[in-house]
Parts: C-alpha cells; structure tokens; sequence
C-alpha cells in the first residue's frame, strides 16, 4: 500500500534579493515640475575681460572706459519627462487565503516596487548619465594594477573643470570594487556614518563617496563613473500606487501603480561626469 507522506508549508516567502534605490545619491531634485510636464532653464553667457582704458584715449566705440559692451547669450535648454510607466495585477480572494495570507496586496505592491520598479528607475538614470558625460575615457581593461590610475585621472579631469570638490561619488561595480580592494595604493576610507551606509555608500576615496552598484543596473561595460550629483536631474513627478479591494469583475485586490520620471544632464554642467568604459 503507498503512504503519502505529509507536506508542511510555511506561512513565509523566498524573497528575492534586492537593493534600495541609488540614484538619490548620485543626482538631485533643483528643479520643480509641479503643474508642467516640460520645463525649459535658462543658460546664460558671459563677457570677457579687458584691460580697463585708464586714460581714455582707446575707449571702445562706446566711449566707456571699460571696453566694448557685449550682450550676453541667453539660450534656454528644454527638460520634457518622457518615461511614464505602470504596472497592474490582481490577487484573488482564495489565492490569499489558500497561501496562509502571504500573498496579499499590499506586501505585493511593496515588493514590486522593490524588485521592478527601483532597478527600473537606477537602470534608466545610469544610463542617461554615461550617455551625458562630459568626460569619455577611451575604454581600458581594468586591472588592480591601473584602477587607482584611472580614478586619479577622471578626479583630474573634475578638478580641471572645477566642479566642486565636495559632494563627488564614484559609482563602481562589485567586480570594480574587488579590484580596488586589491590594489595597495588606494586607501579606502571606511568610516562612513550609518546613514550613509543604508543609502549604498560604502567608503570613500580622496573625497568621493564610493557607491557599489549592481551590474544589471549600469550599461555593459561599465569601469566607473565619476561624478558630481548637480549635473544630473532626476525628477519623479508621479509615484502613484493604489490598493483597490472588490472592484467590478475581481473578487479579491486590483493593484495598480504608475510612476513618471526621467533623468537630464544638464548641458553647462556635464563636465562633472567623467565616465570610464570597460575594453
């Protein structure tokens, strides 16, 4: 006579592994979109400098001592958000219920938005970055010989632009950072405070906060990215989620999410991206 055996489940999930979203570190919200869904900003020009004309005697057709007067340029560079995405799925009574309760609406919303729609949004913005960088260095085979070199290098490029000197982040890959740790010459500076390592940023490094991305987060051939977090606006203008219980046609939950987004690099201000491709 067969005997099936007894089967115990458990009232737990397999969660999958995820990480918080890392682009808030890297970018920044100075520009508001309530009410619009373009914005244009304006890039102003300047006047170059002249010897002044103490004596008179070489004044400009003016007639001013200061030199020619010059008329500044004012262009205007357009932000229009274009990503408008959303999600949706249903939870039906008994499938809650037949699950001793792990599945339910609102723990499935949270995990959406923690395994979908965060990577979503750090994917997109990474790329938008590298593809903005104003600073391209000719892709390199990274090794734990020349990582530190190359660092050096794109800081040298940030200083040469004079972007400030405090607030860079070094964005790197897990395998990048493996390397880093390798190479005696660089000195990690691990003494970060708790908050800052709940938001991802694990060390730092002649002034920038090192910040460990996952790699299906950043374009292939990543090396790193590094960057300063005024070149880059990253608006959320919508994060709308809804929890709808016995809608027409659905006995159990109707989920629904929509979010509104994008990523610019603005153009005065690209220069504080240096980007380093992988060979």
């Amino acid at each position: 006579m067969a005997i099936e055996l007894a089967t115990q489940f458990q009232p737990y999930v397999d969660e999958k592994f995820t990480t918080e979203a890392k682009k808030t570190l890297v970018t920044n919200g100075d520009y508001d979109w309530t009410g619009a869904h373009s914005i244009k900003v304006y890039k102003i020009g300047t006047s170059a400098m002249t010897d002044y004309d103490r004596s008179g005697t070489g004044a400009g057709k003016n007639g001013s001592r200061y030199g020619e007067v010059a008329s500044l340029d004012a262009s205007t560079e357009e932000m229009t958000l274009k990503k408008d995405r959303s999600f949706t799925f249903a939870i039906d009574k008994l499938d809650t219920d037949e699950t001793k309760r792990t599945l339910q609406a609102a723990e499935a919303l949270e995990r959406q938005i923690r395994e979908v729609v965060i990577p979503e949004i750090d994917t997109y913005v990474f790329n938008e970055m590298v593809k903005g960088a104003g600073h391209k260095a000719t892709p390199e085979a990274l090794t734990d010989k020349n990582i530190y070199e190359k660092i050096i290098l794109g800081n040298a490029a940030l200083d040469n632009a004079e972007v400030p000197e405090a607030g860079r982040a070094l964005i790197v890959t897990p395998d990048v950072y493996l390397l880093m740790k390798k190479n005696p010459d660089i000195v990690l500076n691990t003494d970060i405070g708790q908050d800052m390592r709940v938001r991802g940023v694990i060390a730092n490094l002649d002034g920038a906060n090192v910040i460990k991305v996952p790699a299906n987060r950043l374009p292939e051939k990543f090396g790193f990215l590094l960057c300063h977090s005024v070149a880059t606006v990253s608006p959320q203008k919508l994060e709308d989620y809804k929890v709808h219980e016995d809608p027409p046609g659905i006995s159990g939950s109707l989920v629904e999410g929509r979010i509104c987004y994008d990523a610019f690099v603005l153009d005065n201000k690209k220069k504080a991206i240096y980007y380093q491709a992988l060979k």
